[in-house]
């Protein structure tokens, strides 16, 4: 669907928090598609406390029938191109066909190392085009299994200029990364011109965390990007959504924008975010 008229609002689970018990998204999943939330999506990398994408999304799917499942991003280099396409089959083949397969390329060398993938770190742009071309060769095929259902939608991430124009060739869906609007205005228009005819579907994002849970919230910030540096820490901490005001202003300009959904990532691990946020979306 078209952005502007209609946007569709997504919501994260807390998959990347530190010390966060799993078992809590059942219950987020759930929760989230009775209230009217377009996706489940996780943010993520290995080297971190943190709970795995796809097997997180699997859970989701079990308790879930409509909504869909959405890795916003994964680092897809990291990984194994032939294992990651029959994982990310099964999880599509078991949800009826919901899963969104967010790929990144990542900023941190050390999910590289960590998987023996190290020597991919100086082409993973390179590695992740590659990496798009052998999963939708492993989900035509009929040797390796399950029935992919067509296969899942790919979505790539990205905001340096080669991000960009890559995705505008090879994706089906694009997610801008939670940047002011007319950042974000930049990419859609970048990735489009790379893109042809065939546009691919227009997705953002933004930080979240509501009610009195800021201290909370700049730990779990800090802990995810203190690899950035304290400039890159604070920016982060200060982008994070606070108040009604703040949301509603997001979803405003990403509609503005043209875009066709916003997923909003959790930076707190309490099932009422799920709660707070509808009360102000719908």
């Amino acid at each position: 669907m078209d952005g502007g008229d209609f946007m569709k609002i997504g919501i994260g689970i807390p998959n990347a928090i530190p010390n966060t018990d799993g078992s809590v998204f059942v219950e987020w999943a759930q929760a989230a598609e009775s209230k009217g939330f377009s996706s489940l999506s996780t943010i993520g990398r290995i080297v971190f406390d943190c709970h795995e994408e796809l097997i997180a999304l699997t859970a989701c799917a079990a308790v879930t029938k409509k909504i869909r499942l959405a890795t916003t991003v994964m680092i897809g280099p990291a990984r194994e191109d032939t294992l990651l396409a029959k994982q990310a089959a099964t999880l599509h083949n078991i949800s009826g066909g919901r899963l969104s397969l967010g790929l990144g390329i990542g900023w941190r060398k050390s999910d590289f190392d960590v998987t023996d993938r190290g020597d991919l770190w100086s082409r993973r742009g390179d590695a992740v085009a590659e990496q798009v071309d052998r999963l939708r060769q492993v989900w035509k095929g009929d040797d390796i299994g399950p029935d992919a259902l067509g296969g899942p939608e790919i979505m790539l991430g990205g905001a340096a200029d080669p991000a960009l124009e890559r995705a505008g060739r090879i994706c089906d869906a694009f997610i801008a990364g939670p940047f002011p609007k007319e950042q974000v205005a930049e990419h859609f228009t970048k990735v489009d011109a790379a893109a042809g005819a065939k546009k691919p579907r227009r997705v953002t994002s933004r930080y979240f965390a509501l009610g009195d849970v800021e201290e909370e919230m700049l730990a779990n910030v800090r802990a995810y990007y203190e690899a950035g540096g304290e400039d890159f820490v604070k920016m982060m901490q200060s982008g994070v959504l606070r108040t009604p005001e703040q949301v509603k202003q997001a979803v405003e300009d990403m509609k503005s924008v043209g875009a066709d959904e916003i997923c909003f990532w959790p930076q707190v691990n309490h099932l009422d975010q799920v709660e707070k946020l509808a009360q102000i979306v719908f």
